[in-house]
């Protein structure tokens, strides 16, 4: 029960498993003069080596060029990666997280469960993204981030703090 739309490339050792759709046309959509036109995606999905798909993935054909997922990437179910997404090497996406179309993740990332990320952003190696949280502007390499929108993960646990106090704040007044 997978789908695999034409021209789509697929590596060696790669596990996708059911219910995924790989080249599905992405949302691309153009708004002229009140009319609604959905954008033409003629590009491709390639899933290099070793990488695994969760069942009812879904991986959008690119508008032009090529939705990409890196080796050995592992993908937990219900992920959705839009059009012209680029995933590099050893990821860990997991499950019902977004990936907003025309961004890139570096290699090594790890999206917690449920995140969500915009599109056109960069995200850097290594980065550490928490679940549940809302990437709403590029990582430098190496950071690790919580929240909506997601901020550096300290900061964030810092400001839990601070917010669990305010009660209590606001009975001194």
């Amino acid at each position: 029960n997978v789908t695999i739309y034409n021209d789509i490339k697929i590596g060696k050792n790669v596990i996708i498993n059911s219910g995924s759709v790989l080249g599905a046309s992405g949302f691309g959509i153009i708004d002229d003069n009140g009319k609604i036109i959905q954008v033409p995606h003629v590009g491709t999905v390639i899933i290099e080596d070793d990488v695994v798909l969760g069942a009812g993935c879904t991986v959008d054909r690119a508008t032009m060029n090529k939705t990409y997922i890196g080796k050995g990437t592992k993908i937990d179910g219900q992920v959705h990666i839009a059009h012209n997404v680029k995933i590099g090497n050893n990821c860990i996406i997991a499950g019902q997280s977004a990936i907003g179309g025309s961004s890139q993740l570096g290699n090594n990332v790890i999206l917690g469960g449920q995140v969500g990320v915009i599109d056109n952003l960069t995200i850097g190696d290594n980065c550490k993204v928490a679940a549940k949280s809302a990437v709403m502007k590029s990582l430098d390499k190496n950071m690790i981030v919580s929240g909506i929108p997601a901020i550096d993960h300290r900061k964030k646990k810092r400001l839990d703090v601070l917010i669990a106090k305010l009660p209590d704040l606001i009975k001194k007044k």
